[in-house]
């Protein structure tokens, strides 16, 4: 049978923590090769490496990261069994990992996962930002139960994931006041020549909107491009251009950012998904979001919400 040091197991964690082996050593108040050691040590024993050098810092490695996650399951449960050896009240938060592809606007992935800490049970929510992309392949190792996007899987895709839909929208067209006014009057006609400040051409929401302004003919001026959509419309708010946001967040994104309305498309649609390895969702975490999704937050929006899968 092969064993498990755990010695070395805390050292690797807490370099992964910490970030450094020259952190993780002041933590564990051990020297720095001591640590190395250890490391080296866990490496040898698993058959694989752990950690990469990316410049000066210490990344984890794909086999890294499974082995991380382990790890940060195995020390809560000795810290659980701790607390109840020495009668601590219990209370273990289920964990829900997930990633938020960077297109996805912050107020509709907050509006999303909030019902996840309704929950009577406590959860212990951890998000991560990064582009779809690189957020699918690792939702393949399992480092997340869920990935936010605008965009299903697509069969090209060389990953096994189903993708949920959350719901669906229209969009408002937003500007500063002088813009608004401006352009307001005979829209969407009145955006032919207009500034704009448009999502990145990789966005689904991009490609809706280009199509739209061939269709009708509007040739706008586009002034920016930006792939955060927080970025975008803090240009939107300086008064650069008019932008685009899902309507369901209308009312915040007057607010927010001090910005007026100035008008509203059917005719382009934002989708919001969740991507995860299973069919059918378990998660009950899960379950509230893509529940509470459907009822409650696009409810107005979506007609109905459809599971599409392959």
């Amino acid at each position: 049978m092969d064993w498990l040091n755990y010695h070395h197991l805390l050292y690797f964690w807490t370099v992964a923590r910490e970030g450094s082996v020259s952190r993780a050593g002041a933590r564990l108040r051990l020297a720095q090769p001591t640590v190395s050691g250890q490391l080296r040590a866990l490496e040898d024993a698993l058959g694989e490496k752990l950690f990469t050098r990316v410049g000066h810092k210490m990344v984890l490695t794909e086999v890294g990261q499974i082995a991380y996650r382990y790890a940060d399951e195995i020390f809560s449960l000795g810290r659980e069994f701790q607390d109840t050896i020495k009668g601590r009240p219990l209370v273990r938060p289920l964990r829900l990992i997930v990633g938020i592809a960077d297109v996805v606007p912050k107020t509709i992935a907050y509006r999303l996962l909030e019902p996840a800490l309704q929950l009577p049970e406590p959860v212990r929510l951890v998000c991560q930002e990064d582009k779809t992309e690189r957020l699918l392949a690792e939702l393949a190792l399992h480092t997340f139960d869920l990935v936010l996007t605008d965009a299903p899987v697509w069969p090209s895709t060389n990953i096994r994931a189903f993708s949920h839909l959350l719901g669906e929208c229209d969009v408002t067209f937003f500007g500063a006041a002088t813009l608004a006014r401006k352009y307001r009057r005979g829209f969407p006609r009145s955006l032919d020549g207009a500034p704009v400040i448009l999502p990145t051409d990789n966005t689904a929401l991009r490609r809706s909107l280009d199509q739209w302004f061939a269709g009708l003919g509007i040739r706008p001026l586009l002034r920016a491009e930006c792939e955060d959509t927080a970025l975008l419309k803090v240009f939107g708010r300086a008064g650069h251009g008019v932008f685009a946001a899902p309507s369901v967040i209308e009312a915040e994104v007057r607010r927010a950012y001090g910005v007026e309305s100035i008008g509203r498309t059917e005719a382009v649609r934002e989708q919001f998904y969740a991507i995860s390895l299973e069919r059918r969702l378990k998660h009950p975490a899960v379950i509230a979001i893509t529940e509470a999704a459907r009822s409650k937050v696009f409810a107005s929006h979506t007609s109905e919400a459809n599971l599409v899968a392959r």
